[in-house]
């Protein structure tokens, strides 16, 4: 039978009490799908994985867009689902709450808020403004979903402002305003990690974790790291192997390797259809 959304939160949230886990990103109902075949606890949404999926680039499909592949990704498994909110689709906290409130609605079981701002020239929003943010998603959450967990994200390191210092800082701020989980993309070094992960106990860390770097997940949990995603790490890998066939087939040759057959992909979702 499948669970509800209160079941998913709770399991979600149980996920984050002890141990380490992978939440891995899917960018379609397909992907979701297969995912949830191997045996994973949760998944994540890449906003960067489904725009491209869509023809766009990152940051630039409209909420109802979202809100709608959302819905989608919720319906297409039985695991939590957290939701890749980008910066909450509002130009300040009131339209941040109402965003919020509908993707609550759609029934995943946590969203991140990040508090960077779309403008190259300012790219992050100010610490009051982005706490301001955040505390509007939580009274969201809590009024409309209080089980639903609230993710806090420093932008600092893909923003172009790899300050570690000002980004402990904003995730701290966060905390404190109510996120569950606080997140800071982009850090790489055990050392770094550590400090994040101390500065904001005993509320747990997520880390983005990329195809380049010779960490374990073993490795991670003995820094204190609570779940590891990938964001749009393996769309990336899907969309390498497509421009790698789809020149060859420009170029005359069909040589491709790497194919999934057929066959194993009608099992896989008459299975799991």
């Amino acid at each position: 039978m499948p669970r509800t959304a209160v079941e998913k939160r709770a399991a979600f949230r149980a996920l984050h009490s002890s141990g380490c886990f992978v939440l891995p990103n899917p960018w379609d109902v397909g992907s979701a799908r297969y995912l949830h075949t191997l045996g994973f606890k949760a998944l994540a949404t890449t906003s960067s994985g489904f725009a491209w999926s869509t023809g766009h680039a990152d940051n630039t499909v409209p909420r109802e867009t979202i809100l709608a592949h959302l819905r989608a990704i919720v319906d297409a498994t039985d695991l939590p689902v957290n939701a890749d909110f980008e910066n909450g689709f509002g130009g300040d906290p009131d339209e941040v709450a109402e965003s919020v409130a509908l993707a609550v609605a759609t029934g995943v079981a946590g969203l991140s808020i990040e508090d960077s701002t779309g403008d190259p020239a300012a790219p992050l929003f100010p610490v009051d403004v982005a706490v301001q943010r955040l505390s509007a998603a939580r009274r969201a959450i809590d009024q409309n979903g209080g089980d639903t967990l609230l993710v806090g994200r420093a932008e600092n390191f893909l923003a172009g402002k790899p300050d570690l210092d000002d980004a402990i800082a904003r995730l701290k701020a966060y905390a404190a305003a109510g996120a569950d989980c606080l997140y800071a993309p982009g850090i790489q070094t055990p050392e770094q990690i550590e400090a994040v992960v101390a500065a904001v106990a005993p509320k747990p860390v997520n880390l983005l974790i990329g195809s380049t770097s010779t960490l374990t997940l073993q490795d991670v949990a003995a820094l204190g790291v609570r779940r590891i995603s990938v964001g749009g790490g393996l769309a990336r890998t899907a969309w390498g192997s497509l421009m790698h066939a789809a020149q060859a087939l420009a170029d005359g040759r069909f040589d491709f390797t790497g194919a999934a057959a057929g066959k194993q992909l009608n099992e896989i979702f008459t299975r799991n259809a």
